[in-house]
């Protein structure tokens, strides 16, 4: 992102005031038992149970319980669709709706939450700890089930848990919006500082090549073959002494890309004919991440036809790219960002807003007509073993996230 905020400074007389404190005791132990779940990305039935059955002990309705089949619409399927709570309001207001992805990534399988000082971290070594998005989860569930054990006025409220948000952000992007009944005012969790306002960010496409080469043996005749591998080495290598492989940089023209995954061959004494690479190309701005996308793909062309073998006879590639998500900016007063300020100071934070370079379900839900903006919960090294929970943050994302449902 593009901005570092301060750490939230609290003031007990503002906040008492302002809203009800939440049981921050009772999040602490909720957000211990979400980060034992396990869920990767379009394996999110247990957590989905676990959140309806908090809610129903609770006593929210049965009716109140929406969900859709967004997961019949996702490249990879899935156990469940989106899930999401509505609430009419006993306040007069615009309908406001809180949200955070259930889903984590497949290095938190296994991991063994420890609560120790100040932060939450893996006791297994050996994976990460799942805030991302755990801790998101437990800030939207907390708020829920305040609200309804202690009947706490509030104005329209919808809460919602989208799937599959670290695979392409395909929950926000397939939900079925009727479920969430027409909110106004969309709030995020998933990131670090509380304090910190995500009012923008990035947009990506994902670029899948399929090389074809010839095959041969590697000892006995490999002039016949074309290395399919050759191939896809002297695109990438071109990529990168042409200036457009990591960070982009074309004057005042910023953007980024990866070439994540390359698969192909089965043994050394055959030259290999079938390679597959997967990449990405980010930027803010749609036509320089087009250009982007047009660099890599005319590599990868120009390579597979420049490599050929003693009679002549040269490779090809199959090139597909999706959007995954457009770029996106809020305007400087929209209502959302407004009242998320108003949540953050009357918590005793200095709210700062941010850009993000990673893709968000704020993305497709501002593209869907929803402008939404993302806040943190206190997540940190997301993604990595070292993972950890900062339970300060944390706390101070629950405050504001009561806050901004209680109006």
């Amino acid at each position: 992102m593009a901005t570092r905020s301060k750490p939230a400074r609290r003031s007990t007389a503002s906040v008492t005031h302002a809203s009800p404190e939440p049981d921050l005791k009772a999040a602490r132990k909720l957000v211990m038992e979400l980060l034992d779940i396990p869920g990767t990305s379009g394996h999110e039935g247990q957590i989905r149970a676990a959140i309806v059955k908090q809610l129903r002990a609770a006593g929210a309705p049965a009716a109140a319980i929406r969900g859709d089949e967004a997961q019949k619409k996702t490249p990879i399927g899935g156990e469940c669709g989106n899930l999401a709570l509505v609430l009419p309001g006993t306040l007069n207001g615009p309908r406001r709706l809180l949200m955070a992805h259930m889903d984590t990534v497949p290095l938190c399988v296994g991991t063994k939450p420890v609560m120790k000082g100040t932060h939450v971290r893996s006791g297994n070594k050996l994976t990460g700890l799942g805030a991302d998005n755990r801790a998101g989860c437990a800030v939207v569930l907390i708020a829920a089930l305040e609200i309804l054990r202690r009947k706490l006025s509030h104005p329209p409220l919808t809460f919602f848990w989208p799937i599959q948000e670290e695979v392409g952000l395909f929950g926000a992007r397939h939900a079925d919006l009727k479920i969430l009944d027409k909110p106004k005012l969309c709030f995020n969790w998933d990131g670090g500082d509380p304090t910190k306002i995500t009012v923008g960010a990035t947009g990506a496409f994902r670029i899948m090549l399929t090389i074809h080469g010839l095959a041969s043996h590697a000892g006995g005749a490999p002039e016949r073959g074309v290395s399919a591998i050759t191939i896809a080495g002297v695109a990438i290598a071109s990529l990168q002494s042409g200036g457009w492989l990591g960070d982009v940089r074309k004057g005042d023209r910023r953007g980024t890309s990866n070439v994540g995954v390359i698969q192909g061959g089965a043994a050394t004494n055959v030259v290999t004919d079938l390679v597959t690479v997967r990449a990405e190309c980010r930027s803010h701005d749609p036509e320089f991440r087009q250009e982007i996308l047009q660099a890599i793909t005319t590599a990868f062309e120009r390579s597979a036809a420049q490599i050929k073998n003693t009679a002549g006879v040269c490779g090809s590639v199959k090139i597909e790219t999706r959007l995954d998500y457009e770029s996106f900016r809020l305007k400087d007063d929209e209502p959302t960002i407004v009242a998320a300020e108003s949540a953050v100071r009357a918590c005793g934070g200095e709210p700062m807003r941010g850009i993000s370079n990673g893709g968000l379900d704020a993305n497709w839900l501002t593209a869907r007509g929803l402008p939404t903006v993302t806040l943190g919960c206190g997540q940190e090294n997301a993604h990595t073993v070292a993972e950890a929970l900062n339970l300060a943050q944390f706390d101070d994302a629950c405050r504001i996230g009561l806050r901004i449902a209680t109006g």
